[in-house]
């Protein structure tokens, strides 16, 4: 088994083509030099000799067969494209379509489906939280992800999947109600265990994320969210 050895992009740009072109099945051959390494997709980069590849459902490395090197980090253009950011953004959004929408919490009924992955304790997905509350042009799908780096926030998360009104015990644990005071007591339906294993199938391990009409939105973005929702609309 080979080790991990990354190499800097730039050494790259300055192996022979000759060397580089020289290929047969790239995913055996990538499975012959890293056979611990746990992949679900090969396909070519976006230069000669190196071809991208998926790991752990949504990041992205890229492997090399003339020398075996599998490389992480970001490839950028001259004119300051990233072009692994937009790789990542173009494999999420293909997978709008697995989302259950119905077990989802649904607020609104707005022409604008918009789905979202939040943390009931994530800064960045309470900003999110303002910013759709009152909105009348969005149906909103939300997922629950708690991540570890919040204590309560799971607790949160299952107290708001097994209210009796999911929509207000969200926006009540968004606003903050819950931070000084303990939850109400609840019964826990098992859905939030739902959405966490839907999230582990998708390669979630941030929030916020989004899918706004489709198009897929890392991060607080909101800036282009209300780009892409104010585009629809003209």
């Amino acid at each position: 088994m080979r080790a991990f050895f990354f190499l800097p992009l730039f050494v790259l740009l300055l192996l022979p083509q000759s060397l580089l072109a020289a290929t047969v099945d790239i995913a055996q051959a990538l499975r012959q030099d890293y056979p611990k390494l746990k992949f679900q997709k090969v396909t070519p980069g976006p230069f000669a000799g190196i071809y991208q590849v998926v790991v752990d459902e949504s990041e992205i490395v890229y492997y090399v067969p003339a020398g075996g090197y599998l490389v992480t980090g970001e490839i950028w253009t001259p004119d300051a494209k990233n072009l692994t950011q937009q790789a990542k953004a173009e494999l999420m959004t293909q997978k709008a379509g697995l989302f259950p929408l119905d077990k989802a919490l649904v607020i609104g009924k707005g022409p604008h489906q918009v789905i979202e992955i939040v943390d009931p304790d994530c800064p960045y997905c309470r900003e999110g939280s303002a910013f759709f509350a009152g909105r009348k042009d969005v149906t909103r799908y939300i997922y629950l992800f708690p991540l570890n780096i919040h204590p309560h926030a799971e607790a949160k998360a299952a107290y708001i999947l097994s209210a009796k009104d999911p929509a207000s015990a969200y926006e009540d644990v968004m606003g903050g109600v819950f931070d000084t005071q303990p939850l109400p007591d609840y019964k826990d339906n098992g859905l939030l265990k739902e959405h966490q294993l839907l999230g582990q199938k998708l390669g979630i391990h941030g929030t916020p994320q989004y899918w706004v009409d489709g198009r897929y939105v890392p991060g607080s973005n909101l800036k282009l969210i209300a780009q892409i929702l104010s585009d629809k609309q003209n």
